[in-house]
């Protein structure tokens, strides 16, 4: 295994990776920003990196700095974890020409999947189905308004190298759609360096579904599916698994499918195929070539440590995973904790959180990065803890994620835990009826 691995991240899921490298017996190394210096992942780590200040750009987006740290430190390998560099081929192609292990899929594959129009070309290919809209680039308005004549309003305008809601747009009707094409542009270009747009048909009452992909050079597993269907603006809230809207059978078919394409394409790690689901069919969405913010639910549902086995997989090429090994029981539930007040429409919370107290029990799991005296910047993404739950079956998870969340307590800035209280309490989750646009549809506050 190897001896030593560098984190290029910050917050929770560097506190993870680093959990999982001490498992193994790995030594790490923290890289932070000048305002990151006593955060958690700092504080576990074995060595330790200021990279720049607090601006990403400066530090955690910065290349050259990450690759002085590897060279200081003499690290073996980076992991990415999310966000940030994760999915950037040209990082982690310089980190292989320099004789270091990115712990992820190759960086032409990154750059293939990360491209959702190449994505989706590569998904129709190998069998999975995909939505109906333009075959690639929308070369100019013109044509843009001739796909939506033809598939039909309403469509979605999306960013072909973005994520996150970043240059993308619904429109209702035609007379809409120059203003929100050219504004999809713009963000395109300001966020992503690349202002090339596609069209998809938009589906007013979608779930969104998600598999979770092992994989080896000679093999490749699943570890069940994910429902992310609560979101806002795009951004998920609450996941939970197995979806409580599939079928045996639909979830038999979408399983074996996605396997048969990642299988094909010569993929090697971890990473996730997400899809749109409504109506009973399932629609390729993109592909992530990472491990993702919510695979502690997974792991919680498996069993499986997705995390060690990505540092194995990274190491030897092949994933000792069987599909006979993993056996999915009962049911679980992943909450977000974000620094922010939903009822201020999710503004940030930043601040210094003066008390701190992490639920704890039978089969309830935390993941996070936080401690009372601990400092919650403006810098970051606002999200700050994971509250993960497992009960035998839905009602009980949501029961016992329920009683975490009342548990938890943290003051000195606000979070989301009483909305998400708010959100398993109400009848359209507990009895699966909401969709992804549900969120901004509802008044909670």
């Amino acid at each position: 295994m190897f001896k030593k691995v560098l984190i290029a991240n910050r917050g929770e899921i560097a506190v993870r990776v680093i959990r999982a490298c001490k498992e193994w017996g790995i030594g790490t190394v923290a890289v932070h920003s000048d305002v990151d210096s006593d955060a958690m992942h700092v504080r576990l780590a074995d060595e330790s990196v200021c990279i720049g200040s607090h601006q990403p750009q400066n530090s955690y987006l910065n290349i050259s700095s990450i690759m002085s740290a590897v060279d200081l430190t003499n690290a073996e390998a980076i992991h990415p974890g999310y966000g940030f560099l994760s999915e950037n081929a040209k990082f982690a192609e310089m980190v292989n020409k320099h004789g270091i292990k990115f712990i992820g899929p190759s960086a032409d594959l990154i750059s293939k999947m990360g491209d959702k129009i190449e994505a989706k070309r590569i998904a129709k290919k190998y069998g999975l189905p995909v939505i109906e809209g333009s075959e690639g680039a929308v070369k100019s308005f013109s044509e843009a308004k001739s796909i939506c004549k033809e598939i039909g309003y309403p469509v979605l305008i999306k960013a072909a190298g973005g994520g996150g809601g970043k240059g993308m747009k619904i429109v209702d009707e035609e007379s809409q759609l120059e203003n929100l094409f050219l504004t999809a542009k713009n963000e395109a270009k300001k966020y992503f360096g690349n202002d090339e747009l596609y069209i998809e048909k938009y589906f007013k009452h979608p779930r969104h579904i998600e598999v979770q992909i092992m994989s080896g050079k000679n093999k490749t597993v699943h570890l069940g599916e994910r429902d992310c269907s609560v979101q806002r603006r795009h951004q998920k809230l609450i996941e939970e698994t197995p979806s409580p809207v599939l079928t045996d059978e639909q979830r038999k078919n979408l399983l074996e499918k996605t396997v048969k394409m990642v299988e094909q394409i010569g993929y090697e790690g971890a990473g996730t195929v997400e899809f749109i689901y409504e109506n009973g069919k399932f629609y390729f969405l993109e592909m992530n070539t990472r491990v993702q913010v919510e695979h502690p639910v997974t792991e919680v549902q498996t069993g499986i440590d997705i995390v060690k086995e990505q540092l194995s997989v990274a190491f030897t090429g092949e994933t000792a995973l069987k599909q006979s090994d993993i056996d999915p029981r009962g049911h679980s539930i992943e909450c977000r904790i974000n620094a922010e007040n939903p009822a201020l429409d999710f503004q940030p919370s930043p601040g210094i959180i003066s008390v701190c107290h992490q639920p704890s029990g039978f089969r309830t799991r935390v993941d996070g990065s936080i401690f009372q005296g601990c400092k919650i910047t403006p810098y970051y993404d606002s999200l700050i803890a994971k509250v993960i739950c497992k009960g035998r079956n839905r009602t009980e998870a949501i029961q016992r994620t329920l009683r975490s969340l009342d548990e938890f307590v943290l003051e000195g800035i606000t979070t989301t835990i009483d909305l998400h209280k708010k959100i398993l309490n109400h009848e359209k989750f507990i009895n699966s009826t909401f969709d992804t646009n549900w969120l901004g549809k509802e008044k909670f506050y």
